[in-house]
């Protein structure tokens, strides 16, 4: 071997030895780091939690696990404990293994009507007049029916009233407008919850082509419901109507 040829060997060696002595001093640096770094307990979720899913029900149903992480590596509002967000709503969809943090919460007051949907259940917007929306006697977390006058035929006496839905809770009562003495005058708009597709679809249909319709109010405790039945113009004429009346009404060509 030359002169020259063993000096290449020798730097060749020497740069080898130097790269190995870099890489263990970092790799003992960032263990010496990692063991030196303070942990901290946080809770993670177990699985997807769904967007308005409650804090009480996520500790019900154990849905958030507590994890040992780094302090570098806490997400700003971390949640240390179940009872930060027992009376809260998720507003968004918190995923699998993520950090459970306060910022993905809101209480529900802040989430209004948002709160008191769930499952099946969608917040229906009716206008209509005064009278039709009970304004001024109707409150929130009221319950209602809805009644409605529909057509069942061509001639211009088909109709028939019948409810479309019932125990209805109001989410939203309307406003009686800057002077709320004058109830049954001008219009307003009632927001309801409904069943996203039964009583959603009947509502609306009823509201869009019923003759007319209203709202009914519901007692606040202990309410009963009668068989659903149709009343039509023959109906409400022959009801609790002796034969004989039923005679003479007919002879008289009326």
């Amino acid at each position: 071997m030359t002169y020259r040829l063993r000096n290449i060997a020798v730097a060749v060696g020497l740069a080898l030895v130097a790269a190995l002595l870099t890489t263990f001093y970092v790799a003992n640096y960032k263990r010496h780091v990692r063991q030196s770094e303070s942990t901290v307990k946080v809770y993670v979720a177990k699985r997807d939690v769904p967007q308005g899913t409650s804090g009480a029900e996520m500790i019900k149903r154990h849905l958030m696990v507590t994890s040992d992480v780094t302090a570098r590596t806490v997400v700003p509002g971390y949640v240390s404990s179940p009872d930060q967000v027992a009376s809260l709503l998720t507003t968004q969809t918190i995923f699998a293994g993520e950090q459970v943090t306060l910022r993905r919460f809101a209480s529900h007051a802040q989430q209004g009507i948002r709160s008191q949907l769930h499952g099946p259940l969608r917040a229906l917007s009716l206008p209509g007049t005064n009278d039709q929306l009970l304004a001024g006697i109707l409150k929130d977390g009221d319950h209602v029916d809805v009644m409605a006058n529909l057509k069942t035929g061509g001639c211009a006496t088909c109709f028939a009233v019948r409810v479309v839905a019932r125990n209805l809770l109001v989410l939203h009562a309307p406003s009686t407008g800057p002077d709320p003495s004058k109830v049954g005058t001008g219009n307003s708009s009632v927001v309801l919850a409904v069943s996203d597709r039964r009583e959603g679809q009947k509502v609306f249909f009823a509201v869009q082509n019923a003759a007319g319709w209203t709202l009914q109010l519901r007692p606040v405790a202990n309410a009963t419901d009668t068989p659903y039945d149709i009343e039509s113009g023959v109906s409400v004429l022959r009801d609790n109507v002796t034969p004989a009346n039923l005679s003479h009404f007919a002879g008289s060509g009326r």
